[in-house]
């Protein structure tokens, strides 16, 4: 889900056809809120996010993970190619469910926390 995200903050395209090849629901409608957002402050992504989700719980068929978000090298840029702050990027606390969906395994919720509260 983060690869399909980091790819598509490059343009902030909202309709990606990647977006749901691992999210669903909730949490596809938070990527492209975030996409949108994005598209409408005329800024896109440079660089992708570090992950290292660990199961915070799980069945068969549902998973419950927790991540530190670095996004560090995930910043936010204008069109010309400059950098939209001067507001380094965090460590972000990531909440998540992954679900099986028709077989297929799909983040359904995802929860980010303030920048910084990891």
């Amino acid at each position: 889900m983060w690869e399909d995200m980091a790819q598509a903050s490059k343009t902030s395209d909202a309709s990606s056809p990647q977006l749901d090849d691992h999210a669903q629901g909730a949490a596809l409608r938070l990527l492209k809120f975030g996409l949108t957002q994005n598209a409408k402050n005329d800024v896109v992504s440079r660089g992708r996010p570090r992950i290292a989700p660990r199961v915070i719980d799980a069945t068969e068929e549902r998973v419950k993970l927790r991540d530190c978000v670095d996004d560090t090298k995930w910043l936010l840029y204008k069109r010309d190619g400059t950098l939209k702050n001067h507001v380094p990027g965090s460590h972000d606390r990531a909440d998540a469910i992954v679900e099986v969906v028709k077989g297929e395994w799909k983040v359904t919720s995802l929860y980010l926390h303030e920048a910084g509260s990891c």
